[in-house]
């Protein structure tokens, strides 16, 4: 039986792919597990076309692998992917936060900052999800800010190689809940400053976390990684 309820308002497709990403990032459904078309339409009640469409989707973020012959499977954990992610990112959003400190509004000032207290509600209740996802929300508010939506697309792609470390992390090392909020905290003081070299420094800490984690993480959870690396 279905574990979501599916609406007329949003495409099939659309809310199957929303519901999957999360199901996958949250590790509800594990590194190497199979992905069939078959089973999650008869899961879902839905045909199998937007099975297909959303593993098309999660496919092109990377979460996914389809091998001919053998099946779609949920990709496993690549630290040299995790890595060149966290490299491609910082290059990005570094340059687009100093670039938000130079105009930075009290609008955008405000928005951040009630970013971060939905954030502190998140860590008070241990809701990793949640957590992780306005997190999300907080970096894509310098894109949209910036008007950068290519960049935002791009970044949006390699941190989906970055996501699931980030919410075990979580999980399993609550101290990082206030590492988070404090980076934030950091990178938004850099706003009220309007000091670009402040926030880049503050956004190149905060995005040097996950580096933390990942020898714990695959320690705890060797199954979750490709073998080869």
């Amino acid at each position: 039986m279905s574990d979501i309820q599916l609406s007329y308002y949003q495409s099939t497709s659309d809310q199957l792919f929303e519901h999957l990403r999360d199901e996958i990032v949250n590790m509800a459904i594990e590194p190497g597990s199979t992905m069939s078309e078959n089973k999650l339409a008869a899961k879902y009640g839905v045909s199998r076309t937007p099975v297909r469409e959303t593993i098309a989707k999660l496919a092109a973020l990377g979460f996914v692998e389809v091998r001919p012959q053998r099946g779609t499977f949920v990709s496993k954990l690549s630290i040299s992917k995790i890595i060149e992610a966290r490299f491609i990112r910082e290059a990005l959003e570094v340059a687009i936060v100093a670039l938000c400190a130079e105009k930075a509004t009290d609008e955008l000032i405000l928005e951040c900052e009630q970013l971060i207290e939905k954030q502190r509600l998140a860590a008070s209740k241990m809701d990793a999800l949640s957590f992780q996802q306005l997190d999300d929300a907080f970096h894509q508010t310098f894109a949209d800010f910036a008007q950068y939506q290519r960049a935002a697309s791009l970044i949006q792609y390699e941190k989906a190689h970055m996501d699931r470390v980030r919410n075990l992390g979580l999980k399993e090392s609550g101290g990082q809940y206030q590492s988070v909020l404090e980076q934030h905290v950091a990178i938004v003081d850099a706003l009220k400053a309007r000091d670009p070299e402040l926030a880049r420094a503050a956004m190149s800490s905060h995005l040097h976390l996950i580096l933390q984690v990942i020898d714990s993480v695959k320690a705890r959870h060797p199954e979750f990684f490709e073998e080869l690396e």
